[in-house]
């Protein structure tokens, strides 16, 4: 599991760019652990999944 700093660190955005994004609902789930909130790795990866831009048509077509 992952702070907030942490995961702003991995992600290289400040911490206040994750508290953003969860306050518009539109960051990855986060869970209380005491007043702190932690992050399932699992979760993150699910989250960046459905933020990556799709790949362009005929991309996977080079040879």
């Amino acid at each position: 599991m992952l702070t907030t700093s942490e995961l702003a660190d991995h992600l290289s955005v400040s911490r206040q760019v994750i508290y953003d994004l969860r306050h518009k609902g539109e960051g990855p789930r986060g869970i209380h652990v005491g007043k702190e909130l932690r992050y399932r790795i699992s979760d993150v990866r699910d989250w960046l999944e459905t933020r990556a831009d799709p790949m362009p048509k005929g991309a996977g077509d080079a040879r």
